[in-house]
């Protein structure tokens, strides 16, 4: 399939498995742009068909150019976590403004634009509202679009997540866990979800779905089944919660750019049980059980074992 496909931030968690997938079912004219070099340079290792541009697409810039004769856009961009609010609002919605805009230029007919679950959390900080704006540039592009609201997700090439988390428990002997750690998440397949999209990119789905994990696990039973998977030896330590966020507080002086934040620390707890729809019969795919997708992420083989950088 020649349908050239720009793919705007895919060289991170989702756009590395999409490219997996979609070159998998046959789409052979893909372009990838990311601003992170080091995370392009393992794309292209996998996937030297691929054209990666590195480029900043909170700037305007030559990588608008990219968009010419595509027939569709999937933007991936977002700035999940950090310090400092500006980044939120330059990563995920200046962003979003250019790529319209440059989407506009060149006559793209159709957008997918990953949106985030936390709009319809109970949270609120820099992340949640920074999603918020983002869709409502796309909602008003005038572009034929479909915008998905996935849940937590992991898989392949997760690096700021549950990756990073069997990273960590395979270097230190103790893993704290805040609270009591019964914090209910609905985490979501990562290839799951880029089923969906390819079910949107191929059949031109429209409207707003919200994509929650199928199952609920508490997230202290998530790290268990890492622990368990990963073959990690760490024990499990409960910490009270004022004293982990002290501990975050602490090493954010340390790291200006952490892989845990107190913003998504006060995230995690939020009780927030979000909406489950039957997005596998509405996109027709199959929804893998937790466990075998766990099972399938930290399995030996060349995707499990690539690591991105932060």
């Amino acid at each position: 399939m020649n349908h050239k496909v720009v793919i705007l931030g895919g060289a991170g968690l989702v756009g590395q498995n999409l490219v997996i997938l979609l070159t998998r079912e046959g789409f052979s004219n893909l372009v990838v742009v990311d601003k992170h070099a080091e995370n392009l340079r393992v794309l292209q290792r996998l996937h030297p068909g691929v054209t990666t541009i590195q480029a900043d697409i909170a700037d305007a810039g030559d990588w608008e150019h990219a968009l010419a004769d595509a027939t569709a856009a999937v933007m991936l961009q977002a700035h999940i976590g950090g310090l400092v609010e500006h980044q939120f609002q330059r990563d995920n919605v200046d962003s979003t403004h250019n790529v319209i805009a440059a989407c506009r230029a060149h006559d793209v007919p159709y957008i997918v634009h990953i949106s985030s679950s936390v709009v319809n959390s109970l949270a609120h900080d820099w992340y949640t509202e920074s999603k918020k704006a983002q869709e409502a540039v796309v909602a008003t592009s005038g572009i034929s679009h479909v915008v998905l609201r996935p849940t937590l997700m992991f898989g392949w090439f997760d690096r700021k997540h549950l990756g990073w988390l069997s990273r960590f428990m395979k270097r230190v002997p103790i893993f704290p866990i805040p609270g009591n750690g019964r914090y209910l998440r609905q985490p979501l397949y990562v290839m799951d979800f880029c089923h969906i999209i390819h079910a949107c990119l191929t059949r031109r789905i429209t409207g707003a779905y919200d994509i929650t994990g199928r199952e609920e696990v508490d997230y202290v039973d998530i790290i268990r089944a890492i622990r368990r998977e990963a073959r990690a030896r760490t024990w499990i330590l409960f910490i009270p919660y004022s004293v982990f966020w002290m501990l975050l507080k602490v090493y954010s002086l340390i790291d200006r750019h952490p892989p845990f934040t107190t913003e998504q620390l006060k995230a995690l707890v939020t009780p927030d049980k979000f909406e489950l729809i039957p997005w596998w019969d509405i996109f027709s795919v199959t929804c893998t059980p937790f466990h075998t997708a766990i099972r399938e992420t930290f399995a030996p083989g060349p995707y499990s074992d690539a690591e991105l950088a932060f």
